[in-house]
């Protein structure tokens, strides 16, 4: 067999071998995951290449074009098919690009929160005594901030940004995992292959990085997963407020903000990026809540 038969053969194994795992993961799960799996799936897909499928520039207005009403209704037409905002600007490319800024603050603050709180959590949960109380302390202190009153006091500084979402966000969100990862490595720190790992020599770090963080990954997984949801609610809370991400860029809070005084005349301009925020968290919340069960049970019905 020549080694392009191989390397053939080999392609079509891990094909075969992908689409049975997919078969496997999807069978896993009832028709009301599904659903919404695939919206997840579309709203990564639709956030990725956003660029690519938008059919206007999300930013640019035509006021010939203004308040236009989606396709179905009378006026309407299938060149904007979700209708126009107050500016002319197509609701369907601001959909789209308000996609890929939720997708962009939650990977950058679930990294962020995620970083800060499982070395905060496993430290505490691993050496104990003055260590755990003194990072426990500030884990409450953390848990204490006002989301809303921090990112208007900093939106009152140095005005709204990308960045400053960021940081109110990430100061909020990184207890959660703190806390989870203190409760998983206090169950384990005494186990034997981790006293084991001691007496052969090995550092409190490599302990921790080789024994204690693959074993409470699968728990910070489920915490990640379920605070994704938090995190789109919260930008688009906070965007709707004039705190977040700054005009003009398309945030679905922002949208519903800039629709208020039409709810009566043009309802599509803060309706339309309301159900994509209720159907995105909604999907995330399903999906996620399903990983929970099937990664950890043990976490079926806490309160994360």
């Amino acid at each position: 067999m020549t080694d392009q038969t191989q390397r053939v053969s080999a392609r079509g194994t891990m094909i075969a071998d992908m689409v049975s795992f997919i078969g496997r993961f999807w069978g896993q799960f009832g028709w009301t995951v599904r659903i919404a799996l695939v919206l997840l799936v579309l709203f990564v897909f639709v956030a990725l290449f956003g660029p690519l499928i938008t059919p206007h520039d999300p930013l640019a207005g035509s006021l010939r074009a203004r308040l236009d009403p989606p396709f179905w209704q009378e006026g309407g037409s299938l060149e904007y098919p979700l209708g126009t905002d107050r500016l002319g600007r197509d609701i369907l490319s601001r959909i789209i690009a308000g996609a890929r800024i939720s997708l962009t603050v939650c990977a950058l603050v679930i990294a962020i929160a995620g970083t800060i709180g499982t070395t905060v959590g496993t430290l505490a949960g691993y050496f104990g005594g003055w260590t755990d109380r003194v990072l426990m302390r500030l884990v409450d202190l953390a848990l204490s901030f006002p989301v809303i009153l921090l990112a208007l006091l900093l939106g009152a500084i140095s005005g709204p940004s990308f960045t400053n979402i960021i940081i109110v966000i990430s100061l909020v969100l990184w207890s959660q995992y703190a806390r989870m990862a203190r409760g998983e490595t206090m169950k384990i720190r005494n186990e034997d292959y981790v006293d084991l790992a001691r007496t052969s020599g090995l550092s409190d770090i490599r302990i921790i990085w080789r024994h204690i963080l693959p074993n409470i990954a699968p728990s910070l997984i489920v915490v990640a997963t379920l605070q994704v949801g938090v995190v789109i609610v919260l930008e688009a809370s906070l965007s709707f407020l004039g705190v977040g991400v700054p005009p003009p860029a398309p945030s679905w809070g922002s949208m519903v903000a800039d629709g208020r005084s039409y709810i009566t005349s043009a309802w599509w301009l803060c309706m339309v990026p309301g159900l994509a925020i209720l159907l995105t968290v909604m999907s995330i919340n399903m999906v996620g809540d399903a990983l929970a069960d099937k990664i950890n049970p043990a976490l079926r019905g806490r309160n994360i």
